[in-house]
């Protein structure tokens, strides 16, 4: 459960995740009133930004490699990397509700991803690795969106806010355990 605090200013980020710069309220964020001052909801919004690019980079990521898997593995990991871009695919729009929810738009362009994603861009088909290295590049992606949403779950827990804590640990949950069985893969 989110733990109750009365509003104070942001913190300055110490690391160096990239910031999601102009989000625009939606007409109505003023009238908002759920319990959360404005300052909090942005701040998590802006977080929200950023697991939401690291996750759509991700599910990208592994739709490209199952459709360009080959090798003794192409069977299982085709089947695996499916299953896992079809759930990340649906958990993106409770993200992106979730934004829209506190009052403030997503972002939803290549650019805006690029921009706010911490996971590397990779070579599309021109440059795709062999079944090993998709795995690996896999396991760090999912590492990368579990730092992310660990963080946005800080910063959601200190302004009370349960639904965004409730939402960023399921997400963990899920990409833990994708890190996990890729990883194992590799033993």
């Amino acid at each position: 459960m989110a733990k109750t605090k009365t509003s104070k200013p942001s913190k300055s980020s110490k690391s160096k995740a990239p910031v999601a710069r102009a989000l625009d309220p939606v007409a109505s964020t003023s009238r908002i009133d759920i319990g959360i001052s404005a300052g909090d909801r942005k701040e998590i919004a802006e977080g929200l930004s950023r697991y939401l690019a690291d996750a759509f980079t991700l599910y990208l990521k592994t739709h490209n490699f199952h459709w360009n898997v080959t090798g003794p593995m192409f069977n299982s990991l085709h089947n695996m990397f499916e299953a896992q871009y079809t759930e990340q695919w649906n958990a993106l729009d409770e993200v992106a509700e979730r934004t829209r929810a506190l009052g403030f738009n997503t972002p939803g362009s290549y650019a805006e991803f690029i921009r706010l994603t911490s996971i590397r861009e990779e070579k599309g088909a021109d440059g795709v690795p062999d079944w090993k290295g998709m795995v690996q590049q896999l396991v760090s992606g999912n590492e990368a969106v579990c730092r992310t949403a660990r963080a946005v779950l800080k910063t959601a827990d200190d302004a009370g806010d349960d639904p965004t804590v409730d939402l960023m640990t399921q997400r963990l949950q899920t990409h833990e355990k994708y890190a996990w069985m890729l990883r194992s893969l590799l033993e």
